[in-house]
């Protein structure tokens, strides 16, 4: 298991997430405690990278950009960006 630790950036930004956002971050959230390395890649070329990301809401309308630390089983929660509308 993974220890999931925000940023202090990503902590605002999930504190201007629509209320209907919240449940799916808190799902991968989930996710993120046990499977890190299932999320994508940041940059393709890289397909191994310590930084990942993963899509949530309706139609990936959200996405949270991650650090993966194996040594220290961290999960470092960098950004958290919505798309979508907040209706």
């Amino acid at each position: 298991m993974y220890r999931v630790i925000p940023q202090p950036a990503a902590t605002a930004q999930v504190a201007a997430l629509p209320r209907r956002a919240l449940t799916a971050y808190a799902e991968i959230l989930d996710v993120l405690l046990m499977a890190p390395w299932d999320g994508s890649p940041q940059h393709e070329g890289n397909p191994a990278g310590a930084v990942r990301r993963w899509a949530f809401g309706d139609g990936g309308a959200g996405q949270i950009v991650y650090l993966v630390l194996e040594d220290r089983r961290e999960v470092h929660l960098l950004l958290v960006q919505w798309w979508g509308s907040d209706g």
